[in-house]
């Protein structure tokens, strides 16, 4: 009897994965609650029905309008069809994800198998919270990846068009726009722009011109409008969040938030202005940049945070060259960020540690030992 090839083998245990994932996932919840709001937008965009309405309350649709028609072929399935279709997409995407992420660090120091396992014990609290939810951050991570490869490659107008592409899944990718407009020059800049410009305009298509100004006005009112609510929240993890913990909400907390980000931009173009040290220095700069998104959106909940995996692998890589000091400061940034986890913590110091934005405080860590690696050129 021959033995089965070894795609059939990987295809089998893909099955069994995604079916024991999304059982296990199904136990306790409804639905996959994140996926069912854009696939609810989709269907009342094909019904040329307003996208955004507060009465959605805390599951309002909170994407860009041009989502809403890319996500139509959920909507012509029956939805838990399509629930386990897009549950089985995301264990692909971050089998993907990770792959790409430890197959791209520019002279490797660490095997692949090596940092596949540790990076997946690091970013597991991330990976099963989007699996959970149905979450979209997957696959804003790897256009955002694909971006920081194609620059790898010399490819700018790649990298412009995925930023571009991936601003309609989530925003997110437009804090790669500064190390696109620096690096890669301003053909790629202006492609993205061209991009994006295009996307804010497709659903003119359906909703007429006043219409898309309409929606496109709706989707800043309900992302002005769902931000204050949400500052407190113990998951969100955003500067302006961490700041509101401490100082409680008011002008100074977003005073400091709006320093926070200028300071945490300005330190990512000062590493980008030391390139030439490194033999490939896009990795790190676009690693330091994910590391910064649920920073810097004020919606940032702590499972955006699976975006910085790269920021994990170069870490946990370069870890034998940093000094004593910075891998202390490093091992205290992977702690905050990856075990602070209620069941490790349980309820009264898990909420304490969320309430007093421990995890923030381990993500500026990440970022300041990325920083460290390229004043070192180490990456």
């Amino acid at each position: 009897m021959q033995p089965w090839p070894r795609a059939a083998v990987r295809l089998v245990l893909l099955v069994v994965l995604v079916a024991a994932g999304y059982g296990a996932v199904r136990y306790k919840r409804p639905e996959l609650v994140d996926f069912a709001v854009p696939r609810t937008a989709a269907a009342r965009y094909l019904a040329h029905e307003p996208l955004y309405r507060p009465e959605d309350g805390h599951y309002q649709y909170k994407y860009l309008p041009a989502f809403a028609p890319l996500m139509t072929p959920f909507v012509w399935m029956r939805k838990d069809v399509a629930e386990i279709v897009w549950f089985a997409v995301l264990v692909v995407m971050t089998w993907a994800f990770m792959r790409l992420a430890v197959a791209t660090v520019p002279d490797r120091r660490q095997s692949t198998r090596l940092l596949m396992w540790l990076t997946l014990l690091l970013t597991a609290k991330f990976l099963v919270k989007e699996l959970a939810f149905g979450q979209f951050n997957l696959p804003v991570a790897l256009l955002m990846l694909g971006a920081i490869v194609a620059a790898q490659h010399g490819r700018g107008r790649a990298a412009g068009a995925l930023i571009a592409i991936g601003t309609f899944v989530k925003p997110y990718s437009l804090v790669l726009l500064p190390w696109l407009a620096w690096t890669l020059g301003w053909r790629p800049f202006v492609l993205c722009l061209a991009v994006i410009g295009v996307g804010l305009l497709l659903p003119a298509t359906s909703y007429g011109w006043s219409g898309n100004l309409f929606l496109l006005h709706e989707w800043y009112r309900t992302v002005s409008e769902t931000t204050r609510p949400n500052l407190l929240a113990a998951e969100n993890i955003s500067f302006a969040s961490m700041w509101a913990k401490w100082l409680a909400p008011g002008a100074a907390a977003s005073a400091l938030a709006v320093l926070s980000a200028i300071v945490a931009v300005a330190a990512g173009l000062a590493a980008i202005a030391r390139r030439r040290s490194a033999k490939e220095p896009n990795y790190l700069e676009g690693a330091y940049f994910l590391v910064l998104v649920p920073l810097l959106s004020p919606q940032g909940w702590d499972y955006v945070l699976v975006i910085a995996l790269p920021a994990y692998v170069l870490i946990l890589d370069r870890w034998a060259e940093m000094p004593h000091s910075w891998r202390f400061t490093a091992a205290v940034a992977l702690f905050l960020t990856s075990f602070t986890i209620f069941d490790v913590l349980r309820r009264t110091l898990y909420t304490q540690s969320m309430l007093i934005g421990v995890v923030s405080v381990g993500a500026v860590l990440m970022a300041a030992c990325l920083l460290q690696l390229r004043w070192r050129a180490a990456a």
